[in-house]
């Protein structure tokens, strides 16, 4: 999860956070929804009831972000792609995947289920609201007119529709990292046959997208709506700093088209046996290769966690002849393990390769083959 992002929960297995910056929107829409609702349900000056209006819908707003991306995630995981976290921001929200799609036909599964999300929700919020309050008093409130008259329910529903139908039409245009971008760069991957020429061509669509909303905003704030332009500059640039570095990143993973882990792993690991004693494993291992970590390895060879030479330090001279290394271990949990036929752009942001500096490659069985470094992704990139 990015540097500042706060953890709030997880489902199943996937961190859920937000960052700092989540606070101030939700600070600014309760502020500028309250009045809102204060005008359409005729509440008193001092009526507090505005406010808990606003703050639901607040929460509700930033759940459908949730949901939306955990639309992508749960569309991700089933094709066999990890989620690293998602994150909820001032812009909406994002879901880190470990890697890559591989195929067009697995980018736009992903990529349209986010938007499928939101549509189902906006429907939801219409046909509760309609039936709630009528369609013309729910159509007033979803369209925030002066003057709109509404009991408090049928407020918020309109509110959240016309948010989330904002948010799903966004969403759709064609212009990479946005969803609709994701899904122009399916379609030009399956007509060109090249992921990285496709992703350059949605990037490129998004650059364009990103200056024409840094124009409107100029436009906007010299016309005197201030926040409305400032909000869309930044959004602009945040945009284009997305699109470049898609750009970017293309170029990288081109470089390791076709190379896989095997190719590069070192296949003759140094390995303990869980089975082994403390004192072996200071004598034989850690003192002698002067390593800060070791893969343990069970009687079938088959890796079960690392061992740190700090975990060892801490153990007393006279118990290491009688306590095994089996005792000291970090259990894997599935995160310091990597597939030996897995494609080494894969490994281009993990977390534990960058707090580890290598990653242990196993074969289809879980028997370590070999363990791939930090050093040797950077010789396959080029790089130092």
């Amino acid at each position: 999860m990015p540097a500042g992002a706060l953890t709030l929960f997880h489902v199943r297995g996937i961190r859920i956070g937000v960052d700092y910056s989540w606070f101030f929107v939700l600070f600014l829409i309760i502020i500028l929804l309250s009045g809102f609702y204060r005008d359409v349900t005729g509440a008193e000056e001092e009526s507090v009831g505005p406010y808990a209006l606003a703050l639901a819908s607040a929460l509700l707003f930033f759940a459908s972000i949730l949901l939306h991306e955990l639309g992508h995630a749960v569309v991700a995981i089933r094709n066999g792609i990890p989620i690293l976290g998602i994150t909820l921001w001032m812009f909406g929200g994002v879901a880190r995947m470990e890697r890559d799609t591989d195929t067009p036909w697995t980018e736009f599964k992903v990529a349209i289920a986010g938007p499928i999300v939101t549509a189902a929700i906006t429907a939801v919020c219409v046909a509760a609201g309609i039936a709630l309050s009528g369609p013309e008093e729910f159509r007033d409130a979803a369209l925030i007119e002066d003057g709109t008259e509404a009991s408090a329910l049928p407020a918020l529903l309109g509110w959240l529709a016309s948010i989330n139908l904002l948010v799903l039409v966004f969403n759709l245009v064609p212009a990479f990292p946005l969803d609709g971008g994701r899904i122009a760069r399916a379609i030009a991957w399956k007509v060109s046959g090249e992921r990285g020429k496709a992703t350059r061509f949605a990037a490129s669509l998004g650059r364009g997208f990103a200056y024409l909303l840094i124009g409107l905003g100029a436009f906007l704030f010299i016309r005197g709506d201030i926040v409305g332009g400032l909000w869309l500059v930044v959004l602009g640039f945040i945009l284009n700093g997305s699109a470049r570095s898609a750009i970017a990143q293309t170029e990288v993973t081109d470089r390791l088209e076709g190379i896989s882990v095997v190719d590069v792993m070192d296949r003759e690991p140094v390995a303990i046996p869980e089975s082994a004693s403390v004192e072996r494993a200071v004598d034989e291992y850690f003192l002698r290769y002067r390593w800060p970590w070791f893969p343990v390895v069970d009687a079938s060879s088959r890796f079960v966690g690392v061992l740190d030479s700090a975990t060892l330090d801490a153990v007393s001279r006279d118990e290491r002849p009688t306590r095994t290394v089996s005792e000291f271990i970090a259990r894997d949990a599935g995160t310091l393990t990597v597939s030996e036929d897995a494609p080494l752009e894969s490994l281009l942001g993990n977390e534990a390769l960058s707090r580890l500096g290598a990653l242990i490659a196993v074969d289809p069985s879980g028997r370590l083959s070999g363990v791939v470094t930090a050093q040797a992704l950077g010789r396959a990139l080029g790089t130092p």
